[in-house]
């Protein structure tokens, strides 16, 4: 056996003896990829003493369920990740959890698992990638310049965020996107014949990509070459690896080798054919040897960069300082000491108020990278003045993401993930439900992507029901670590991207009107609390009122007609529950006092959620329903959100 095949063999046994140490986990596909593993590894410029290199490639397991093969990888390639930890796969507290997690597992570069959004987030690294290195690369500095490579299985291919991916890829020809398919054939239920029957090559050809076969997965020499060829391309590429799960045991081919351990006996017939005779979790030294050796080469690569990057510093440092502004956390002193921010005058949208300060951001902050999934003109969102990032100009700071909202979300988490950029989004609020698996990954990486979401309710209008988001905003707001920012008018919008740019590990949504809102008296920097007192009456309140977006104008109107039949009413404008939550217990009580409890909430969104701030003794008015077509200002009435309406509630309490 030559060293190259006890290399494989040993990233083999360490997946099938952990999964089966953990009772628990998937050891098929990490068997059968394991030559394309190490291909890819082998090759790849990465520096396992200084996992954050910026240079590196990267490399996102797709299918994050073979999530052994990558802890197998960094071990023996000598990342930090040691015999001990792979002992504790899946265990409490390991450095080994079920599926990779970006920032928990050093070497890791994303969060995998949800199929399918791997390859969506590399898309977003490749776009980063290409676009950080029209900016700042010049002849004979190379500062941006890595592959982006993905390994990912059948369950990944039949995912909907994979075609939209691909498609956009395909689009934006992100010839350093490299994704090698392990066809294995197989799934829990079966064969994948039972439910993926097209050509994934012409269907790939169709979106822009080239194409290659390996008819055997255990050829690495074949692997190679395909990787090789894929680096020449002008295209993203995809390499079609056939192999079979869990190759070499006695279990290979079946569905039952893909999600539970293989068992003891067929463990020792795997030691047999592979005629390892090393004991579970024991690596020969020839081995660690093999592996050994190539670290000064990675260390090189690492060496020679760092040297280029010191003469590039040299001969272009207007261009260095601008790439330390990119990748600062620090924001600029005078966007800080900007009042203007928090300026309004007339009865602006949201929507619109947002696209100004957007555009007023992207005179401190260069580094913003974002669009829409086909909604600028209507979400507000595109750079004014600033390219469009495409195929001829990578500069462009706006992207056209086309309709697919899934892999857009994707695809900015990816960019997050590369670093270097400000990413950001737009949809439809309505449409949350298509970001909805993305956002997720973005609170779970603690990645501070933007979400700009605009209609954000009945005032939608005309578009009627099927565009009026109702229970969206509660999906959101239950989701952990991630900001939902619904401002009354311009100036708390303002403050609401105020937030969204100076988070460093909270995704936010900007959840805005398509409606006119006017101005209101009470509105400030406070909002940047997520709750305050925007409108108060002398001494202690007898009720309180508490509204987000549109409706708090409409209690403040309420409060008005209260306040003339003598009640004493405190308005709270509650832009951000989430960080209304993360002040202090005084300040909360300052707000809404506990002695209060005469409280009713207003919103034109599902009431899901108002109930820790109303208590039993309060009420809502929100919506029951869906929604209709019409007039905004028609529904709002039809619906019960006057004045009259709030009114009535306060007095049947």
């Amino acid at each position: 056996m030559t060293a190259q095949s006890r290399a494989i063999t040993a990233i083999r046994m360490l997946a099938a003896d952990s999964v089966q140490k953990a009772n628990s986990g998937h050891p098929g596909m990490p068997i059968g990829s394991a030559p394309m593993a190490y291909a890819i590894w082998k090759q790849m410029k990465h520096n396992p003493k200084d996992p954050a290199w910026q240079a590196r490639d990267r490399f996102v397991l797709s299918a994050g369920h073979a999530s052994m093969l990558e802890y197998a990888l960094l071990h023996l390639f000598g990342y930090p990740l040691g015999i001990e930890d792979l002992k504790a796969f899946r265990q409490w507290g390991s450095k080994t959890p079920g599926h990779p997690e970006y920032g928990h597992t050093v070497g890791v570069e994303a969060t995998s698992g949800p199929l399918g959004q791997g390859i969506a987030m590399a898309v977003g690294m490749a776009m980063a990638e290409n676009h950080l290195a029209a900016i700042f690369n010049r002849e004979g500095y190379p500062v941006v310049d890595n592959y982006t490579y993905v390994l990912m299985g059948d369950g990944c291919m039949m995912e909907g965020v994979q075609a939209e991916a691909a498609a956009l890829a395909g689009v934006m020809q992100l010839n350093k996107l490299i994704v090698l398919y392990d066809s294995n054939r197989i799934t829990i239920e079966g064969s994948t014949d039972i439910a993926l029957t097209e050509d994934v090559q012409k269907r790939y050809e169709a979106y822009g990509w080239d194409v290659q076969q390996v008819a055997d997965g255990e050829d690495v020499a074949a692997i190679e070459a395909a990787i090789a060829k894929a680096k020449t391309t002008s295209t993203p590429s995809l390499i079609i690896v056939h192999t079979n799960i869990a190759h070499g045991t006695p279990k290979e081919g079946k569905a039952s080798a893909h999600g539970e351990p293989l068992g003891a006996e067929n463990i020792a017939a795997m030691r047999e054919f592979y005629h390892w005779e090393a004991a579970p979790f024991e690596i020969p030294q020839d081995v660690r040897d093999h592996f050994a050796a190539m670290l000064p080469g990675f260390e090189k690569q690492e060496a020679d960069y760092n040297a280029m990057f010191q003469a590039y510093q040299a001969a272009y440092p207007e261009l260095y300082a601008q790439w330390q502004a990119y990748h600062s956390k620090e924001l600029p002193e005078a966007l800080l000491q900007d009042d203007s921010l928090f300026a309004a005058d007339k009865p602006t949208a949201t929507r619109a108020s947002s696209g100004t300060v957007l555009n007023k951001l992207n005179q401190y902050l260069p580094n913003l990278f974002g669009g829409s999934a086909d909604l600028a003109p209507s979400n507000k969102t595109e750079l004014k003045g600033e390219a469009f990032y495409a195929p001829g100009d990578r500069t462009g700071k706006n992207i056209h993401f086309g309709i697919r909202e899934f892999a857009m979300a994707a695809a900015c988490n990816g960019i997050a993930l590369y670093g270097g950029l400000r990413p950001y989004c737009a949809t439809f609020m309505v449409f949350a439900d298509y970001l909805k698996p993305a956002l997720r990954l973005s609170a779970l990486m603690k990645l501070p992507v933007i979400y700009v979401l605009t209609h954000d309710s009945i005032g939608v209008g005309e578009d009627g029901p099927t565009h009026e988001p109702i229970e969206q905003m509660a999906a959101l707001r239950a989701m952990p670590n991630f900001h939902v920012f619904r401002p009354c008018d311009a100036t708390e919008t303002e403050a609401a991207w105020y937030s969204a740019v100076t988070s460093e590990h909270t995704p936010t949504a900007l959840v805005l009107t398509r409606q006119n809102l006017e101005p209101m008296a009470g509105s400030s920097r406070e909002a940047l609390k997520g709750g305050y007192i925007i409108d108060d009456c002398e001494g202690t309140p007898e009720l309180i009122l508490i509204a987000s977006g549109s409706e708090v104008a409409l209690a403040v109107h309420a409060k008005e007609t209260l306040a003339a039949e003598g009640q004493k009413v405190r308005v709270v404008s509650m832009p951000c529950m989430d960080l209304f939550e993360e002040q202090s217990a005084e300040y909360k009580e300052s707000v809404l006092p506990k002695a209060v409890r005469k409280r009713v909430a207003v919103e034109a969104l599902s009431d899901f959620g108002w109930g820790r701030y109303v208590g039993l003794d309060g009420a809502t008015v929100c919506m029951e329903g869906f929604g209709a077509s019409g007039p905004a200002a028609q529904l709002f009435e039809k619906f019960g959100f006057t004045a009259e309406r709030v009114a009535e509630t306060v007095k049947s309490l």
